[in-house]
């Protein structure tokens, strides 16, 4: 899954359209992620045919006023995912504080990180 897909998801627990999900995105990375329109869209209508998430509410009026939900299958690949990255980080946190005093590094400075 990509950081975008994982965003867009997290955005997607509660009802939500297009500009919502940047923004909340940009929110919830301090910035550091802003989805593109064209990333953001054809994510979307990826997750639409996965059965990831599904439209939600429609004004016919303004293309803007789409809003999305999370399903249950996106709910379960969304916790898939938050597992995986755990199991990452967790990894990632053990070899690192091993290694870390071989570089003068204590733990505590690690675990930081």
């Amino acid at each position: 899954m990509t950081e975008a897909v994982y965003y867009i998801l997290l955005s997607l627990t509660e009802p939500n359209h297009g500009y919502g999900i940047i923004q909340n995105t940009l929110e919830l990375t301090g910035g550091r992620l802003e989805l593109g329109a064209g990333t953001l869209y054809g994510a979307i209508n990826t997750l639409l045919d996965k059965d990831w998430i599904r439209l939600y509410s429609e004004d016919k009026g303004s293309r803007k006023k789409k809003q999305y939900i999370l399903t249950e299958p996106g709910m379960a690949a969304l916790l898939q995912e938050i597992q995986r990255l755990e199991e990452l980080v967790g990894n990632g946190r053990g070899i690192v504080e091993s290694a870390g005093s071989g570089f003068g590094i204590e733990a505590e400075a690690v675990l930081d990180l």
